[in-house]
């Protein structure tokens, strides 16, 4: 569910026209939508209630303040995988106690930070990092709350660069090391151990590699809990979204594998919680791109269109450094001119002004036909699109707007050519 729709023929973000927005504030420019940040999180909350969740949306996919704030406002842990996320979530008005602290290379000034703030729970990856918040936990006396990541070597069935749950990826525990690797950890004095966890991946449109990832980690969480007390079950993120509603034959061929719809947060809820009420344990569930990713569209211009013998290129004023999805995944975003354009559709290659072949949004894709100073809109890119971006090629990184009904917000201001060297000599 998302609140961008159209009206009189006007791409909108609830209540505000996109192109009114795209006027005031320039492109590129994203635009999030505050009401379906809230649903969002409230369809989690609610699908999940019945096993007392701590909900941690994760700070990677979105990071600006405004939404972390609004997700704050209602309720929200945070999922973070660095100190500058940590300090974001505070001063967006996050408790550290709702916090978890993910990620394989942890510094020492990162872990010292998170204990001090108090952190829920601090999920190790390793015995070196065991032994390393151990140690600062010494130093610092107290006790570091820590859950072990699992990797229960289940293939999430998505793209090969964001599945994490296999014995060919950096993260976790492999799982037949659990119980001598907890029994270990439990004679270091440092520790608490407060729970274990697993992540398998993102953008997971299925339920079986969920449930396949909780059955085989049920009978291994009974045996930590009855062993060494844990007090929660960490099932990760990885809910997926919709990218292509007609799931077009030029999307990405792993995209296309996947069943359609993906899962929402209730069918997703469904299918796990009868798995899990046996354990007797609360959860803790880290969504990130299924609370924001359909909230943001990024708004950009036509800067010209060229044609020759064999393509047609609609050239932006957003690149890859703006939203780097489709060349880093071959990512699908649907593409969508704010006010509607008449004409027979053109198959267009839609790509940045950026010196790298790479810099291309989309290749044969069907589009109404487009001129210069038209504006289009990249749907479904709430995660992993501001977040990921860059200044390459010196670009400045583009404005943030946030819109609760009929407020608008500056989010994040634009960044202007001055603020690409500030710090430099």
């Amino acid at each position: 569910m998302h609140h961008f729709h159209r009206k009189n023929g006007a791409l909108c973000c609830e209540d505000m026209p996109l192109s009114a927005l795209a006027a005031q504030y320039g492109t590129p420019l994203y635009v999030y939508s505050a009401r379906t940040l809230r649903e969002c999180y409230r369809q989690f909350a609610a699908s999940w209630s019945a096993l007392d969740p701590l909900i941690c949306f994760a700070v990677k996919a979105n990071s600006n303040l405004s939404v972390l704030r609004t997700l704050a406002k209602e309720g929200a842990g945070f999922d973070i995988v660095s100190g500058g996320e940590l300090f974001r979530a505070l001063r967006a008005g996050a408790r550290a106690d709702r916090c978890v602290f993910a990620g394989v290379g942890k510094t020492d000034a990162e872990i010292e930070f998170a204990l001090r703030e108090g952190i829920f729970a601090l999920h190790a990856e390793s015995w070196p990092e065991l032994e390393q918040i151990n140690r600062l936990a010494l130093r610092l006396k107290t006790i570091a709350p820590v859950a072990v990541r699992v990797n229960p070597n289940v293939d999430a069935g998505t793209h090969r660069k964001i599945t994490t749950g296999t014995y060919e990826n950096k993260f976790g525990i492999p799982f037949e090391d659990l119980p001598a690797f907890y029994d270990r950890a439990a004679r270091l004095a440092g520790l608490r151990l407060r729970g274990v966890q697993m992540h398998i991946g993102s953008q997971i449109t299925s339920a079986r590699p969920f449930r396949a990832a909780v059955k085989k980690m049920l009978p291994l969480a009974l045996l930590l809990k009855a062993r060494h007390g844990i007090e929660y079950f960490g099932l990760g993120g990885g809910l997926g979204i919709v990218y292509d509603p007609a799931l077009e034959s030029g999307s990405p061929a792993w995209w296309r594998r996947q069943k359609h719809p993906p899962l929402t947060p209730a069918t997703y809820a469904a299918a796990v919680l009868p798995l899990l009420r046996s354990l007797g344990l609360p959860v803790v569930l880290e969504p990130g791109r299924g609370i924001c990713g359909n909230a943001g569209v990024l708004l950009a211009s036509v800067v010209n269109v060229k044609k020759t013998a064999r393509k047609n290129f609609v050239i932006l004023d957003a690149a890859m450094n703006d939203l780097i999805r489709p060349a880093f995944y071959d990512a699908y975003h649907q593409i969508e001119p704010l006010t509607v354009r008449r004409g027979k559709l053109i198959r267009s290659d839609v790509v940045g002004p950026i010196c790298e072949s790479g810099d291309t949004f989309c290749q044969a894709r069907p589009l109404p036909p487009l001129s210069a100073g038209d504006r289009v809109a990249f749907l479904s890119a709430g995660a992993y699109g501001f977040t990921m971006s860059s200044n390459y090629n010196s670009r400045p990184r583009a404005a943030e707007i946030l819109v609760d009904g009929q407020q608008v917000s500056v989010a994040r201001k634009r960044e202007t050519l001055a603020d690409l060297i500030r710090g430099e000599q």
